[in-house]
């Protein structure tokens, strides 16, 4: 069949949007498993651990007041030490973690769910939880920085996974720690906390 113009300039479309398409691979988190970087409990527990992610990367992790923070790849000594991205209300993450494979196959980012307690019934018997997927970028050793990227409330969108990607591969590449400012896409519910930031270089949210 001899395809006209139109039609050859829509499959040649379709097939560089495929050789373009991002794919994922997953990794489990297991804290003990984990190097302990720093603990202290003099205002609060807290831990900073270096655990293993895909293909040996690093994933940062960290914990205080009861609440978590994760930074992706090798990142920056500042990074570890003073950078915090979480949430106002209590939260945790979840364990299993989608990295975006870029052309190459190198990650270009990470997709992480986490579960946010509203602050309004935390404690009672009927309290009530949020699930974010929170979309973050990989350090690399030309940019030491991971941060977050952007924001979906897996509990009001129902392609939230697929929002999550989206977001992952059209923005993480040319994303800035401490300048980008991240953004929420998609609906968002009440139970989605508000994000609270601290990056080095970059005024605390």
């Amino acid at each position: 069949m001899r395809l006209t113009p139109l039609l050859l300039s829509v499959a040649i479309a379709a097939s560089a949007s495929a050789a373009r398409a991002n794919e994922s691979a997953y990794t489990d988190r297991d804290l003990d498993a984990c190097k302990t970087l720093s603990e202290a409990s003099e205002e609060g527990e807290s831990v900073s651990l270096q655990c293993a992610g895909y293909k040996g990367l690093p994933v940062y992790f960290k914990e205080g007041d009861l609440r978590q923070s994760i930074a992706y790849g090798p990142v920056s000594k500042a990074y570890i030490d003073e950078a915090f991205e979480t949430f106002g209300p209590f939260n945790h993450t979840g364990t299993k973690i989608e990295w975006r494979l870029g052309a190459k196959g190198t990650p270009v980012a990470t997709i992480v769910r986490w579960f946010v307690a509203d602050p309004e019934t935390t404690g009672e018997a009927d309290s009530k939880t949020g699930q974010l997927l929170v979309v973050s970028t990989v350090a690399t050793k030309d940019n030491p920085t991971s941060c977050v990227v952007g924001y979906v409330d897996a509990l009001e969108n129902k392609d939230a996974n697929t929002l999550a990607r989206a977001v992952a591969d059209d923005e993480a590449a040319g994303f800035a720690c401490g300048v980008s400012e991240p953004q929420w896409h998609g609906k968002r519910g009440k139970l989605a906390g508000e994000p609270s930031r601290t990056l080095p270089g970059a005024a605390e949210e």
